[in-house]
C-alpha cells in the first residue's frame, strides 16, 4: 500500500491518541499549563499552513501575521454580542451589528475573509520573488495593521477589541490542528501537491508542461491565509481581545524559523518544530526570569537555526513525512535492548 492509503488509519489512531490526552490533560493541569497547550496547538497550525505556501511552492512569504489579524478581528466582530457592537463599533454597517454568530461559523468566516484577501492580493505580489516576496509580504502586515488603527469606528482603532467571550478551548485547537494536518497532507500526495512541488523545483519547466503557475501559487497562498485566519480566531478568543499590534511581524519570523527547523516541505516536521519550539521557550521563561537573562530562549533558537542550515539545509526531515509508529516502536525496542542484554 501506498503512503496515501496508508495515512488515514494512522491518521485515526493518531487522533484517537490526541484525544485521550487532551481528555487527561484537561482533567490534570491547572489553566496556565492547559494555555501553553493551546498555544503550541495554534502554532501547530501556523506552521504547518505556512509550509504549503513556503515548503510546498517554495515561495517566502511572511504574510500570515496579516492574514490573523484579519480572520482575528472578523471572527471577532461576528461572535460578539449586539448590543456591544452598537455601543462600540458605531461605523459598523447595520447588517452586522444586527448578527450574532455562534463561534464555530464566525470561526469559518475569518478564515474565509483571510482566503479571499489572499487572494486579491495573491495575483500581484506573487508575481515578485525571493527576497522581494518577502518584503512585500512584510509589507502587507504594516498595511493590515494601519488598516486596524485607522477604522476606528469598526475596529476600535488602537485600542481593539477587549473582553471577547473565551470560546476557544483545548479541544477547539486540536479539532482544528486535526483538520489543518489532514487537508495539507492531502494536498500534498494529491496531483495538486505534486504540481506545487514540480513548481517549486523547476517554474519553468512546470509551466511548459502546462502547469498553471499563477493559479496554484495563489490557491497555494489562500489555503494557508486560510488556516492563518482559523489560528488568528482561536487566538483571540483565547485570550479575549485583540489589538492591531496582536500579531507582529516577529511572529512572523518565528513561524519561518519553525518550518525551516521542520523541513521546508515535511507536514509532520513542521508541526514537530512548531510544539517543540513553543513548549522550550515556555519552559525556559521562569529560569530567564530567575536568572535575570532575559532572551536567552531566542539565543538559543537562532543557534539551532544556525547549525541546522549548516549541517541539514533542507531542515531536519527535508520534504519527507517520517513514520512516527516505526519511530516510537524503534525507540522502545532501544531502551529495552540493555536490560535483555544484561539477561
Amino acid at each position: 500500500m501506498s503512503r496515501r492509503d496508508t495515512f488515514l488509519p494512522r491518521f485515526a489512531t493518531m487522533a484517537a491518541i490526541g484525544a485521550v490526552l487532551v481528555w487527561a490533560a484537561r482533567a490534570n493541569f491547572d489553566p496556565y499549563i492547559l494555555s501553553i497547550i493551546q498555544f503550541a496547538g495554534l502554532n501547530v497550525i501556523l506552521a504547518v499552513s505556512l509550509n504549503v505556501t513556503n515548503g510546498f511552492v517554495g515561495l517566502f512569504s511572511l504574510g500570515h501575521p496579516a492574514f490573523m489579524t484579519i480572520g482575528g478581528y472578523v471572527t471577532a466582530i461576528l461572535a460578539m454580542p449586539s448590543a456591544r457592537k452598537g455601543l462600540m463599533l458605531p461605523d459598523l454597517p447595520g447588517l452586522l451589528v444586527a448578527q450574532e454568530w455562534a463561534f464555530l461559523p464566525a470561526l469559518l468566516a475569518g478564515g474565509v475573509v483571510a482566503a479571499a484577501a489572499a487572494v486579491i492580493v495573491g495575483f500581484p505580489v506573487l508575481r515578485l520573488r525571493g527576497h522581494y516576496l518577502a518584503v512585500a509580504t512584510l509589507g502587507l502586515i504594516f498595511i493590515v495593521q494601519s488598516f486596524a488603527v485607522n477604522l476606528r469606528g469598526i475596529t476600535r482603532g488602537a485600542l481593539g477589541l477587549s473582553g471577547l467571550p473565551a470560546e476557544t478551548t483545548l479541544w477547539w485547537v486540536f479539532l482544528f490542528v486535526l483538520v489543518t494536518i489532514y487537508v495539507c497532507w492531502q494536498v500534498k500526495h494529491s496531483s495538486l501537491g505534486r504540481t506545487m512541488l514540480a513548481i517549486r523545483e523547476n517554474e519553468l519547466a512546470a509551466a511548459c508542461l502546462g502547469v498553471k503557475v499563477a493559479r496554484t501559487r495563489v490557491l497555494a497562498f489562500a489555503l494557508g491565509a486560510f488556516f492563518a485566519g482559523i489560528a488568528g480566531g482561536l487566538w483571540v478568543h483565547l485570550v479575549t481581545l485583540i489589538s492591531p499590534s496582536s500579531f507582529s511581524f516577529l511572529l512572523a519570523f518565528q513561524l519561518v524559523v519553525m518550518v525551516v527547523l521542520g523541513g521546508t516541505g515535511s507536514i509532520t516536521g513542521a508541526a514537530i518544530a512548531a510544539a517543540a519550539l513553543t513548549l522550550f521557550t515556555e519552559i525556559l521563561r521562569p529560569a530567564e526570569e530567575a536568572a535575570g537573562i532575559f532572551g536567552a530562549s531566542q539565543i538559543i533558537v537562532a543557534l539551532a537555526v544556525l547549525l541546522v542550515l549548516i549541517y541539514r539545509p533542507a531542515g531536519l526531515f527535508g520534504t519527507a513525512e517520517p513514520n512516527l509508529f516505526a519511530w516510537i516502536g524503534r525507540l522502545m525496542s532501544r531502551s529495552k535492548t540493555p536490560a535483555g542484554s544484561a539477561g
